[in-house]
């Protein structure tokens, strides 16, 4: 798949986002009602419209070799390995990300829409619906931020929306202290002694914490120079941003192999892992 193809996809998953998103807030602004999944993760009619709106837009966009590129969602996630291990290409999306949050209010959730090829994840978009700010990417094009999506039009071309992004990371991180991000829902004896080690070594260390990708987003950005996360996540949760972290220079690791997450496993579930800037090292 070459740039201009990408070109014409990141405009096409923005705007499928960015609608998934004006969905995700009527009801956000509503009294909803939560659900339960088989996990036992909070589950809202959201949920559901987003999926339907991002599915709809993306089962109209076309690959390399001129058909129809399969769809992998949180909300659709009973496809077998049998038949997807065999696909090359293919979307990978959480259209709500961050349920908990949503349900809290707390404005911290995000719509995430990712293209794997061959395992890695090569385009991006993360959407906040709240901040109405996307952070995108994809491969030889680099990763940016969005904060005025009034830009947004059916016509809109990929040099008008990257003059109106600003490219990330948006400055050199020169801080004497070290930024640490973990989760507003998870924590853990893991986390903790992490941020001990980190402590020893860097002697300054300042934690903050956020939901959903926005963790990923904000490494990426430059807000945070790293994440360790040592709990469960999916694929559709770190897919998109991965490609955003990496197109920005910052690497996503698992801390088993040392080896970036790769995706499309035979079991969905992610291995703990470590979103870093780039030049960060622990050891």
């Amino acid at each position: 798949m070459d740039t201009i193809q990408y070109d014409k996809l990141i405009l096409t998953t923005i705007l499928a986002a960015k609608r998934a998103g004006e969905a995700i807030l009527d009801v956000y602004d509503s009294d909803f009602e939560v659900e339960q999944k088989d996990d036992k993760s909070p589950l809202t009619l959201a949920d559901k419209r987003s999926h339907e709106i991002i599915e709809n837009v993306l089962k109209q966009t076309i690959s390399v070799t001129n058909s129809t590129v399969p769809i992998l969602s949180e909300e659709g996630r009973e496809t077998p390995y049998d038949e997807r291990k065999k696909w090359e290409y293919f979307w990978l999306v959480d259209p709500l990300d961050g349920t908990k949050e949503f349900v809290k209010k707390n404005g911290e959730f995000t719509v995430n829409i990712a293209l794997i090829h061959k395992h890695k994840p090569v385009l991006g978009i993360i959407y906040i619906p709240v901040k109405d700010v996307f952070y995108f990417a994809a491969m030889n094009i680099g990763a940016y931020k969005l904060e005025n999506s009034e830009i947004l039009t059916d016509d809109l071309s990929i040099e008008e929306l990257i003059d109106k992004s600003q490219r990330l990371p948006l400055s050199k991180n020169n801080k004497t202290s070290l930024t640490v991000i973990g989760s507003r829902s998870h924590t853990s004896e893991e986390f903790s002694e992490f941020v001990k080690r980190l402590n020893e070594k860097y002697g300054n260390v300042e934690f903050v914490s956020s939901g959903s990708s926005l963790k990923l987003c904000l490494v990426a950005e430059g807000k945070a120079d790293v994440y360790p996360r040592f709990g469960p996540t999916m694929e559709w949760d770190t897919a998109a941003g991965q490609a955003i972290a990496e197109q920005a220079k910052c690497t996503v690791i698992n801390m088993q192999t040392n080896e970036p997450l790769n995706y499309n496993k035979s079991n969905l579930l992610n291995p703990f892992f470590i979103v870093s800037r780039q030049g960060f090292s622990i050891d």
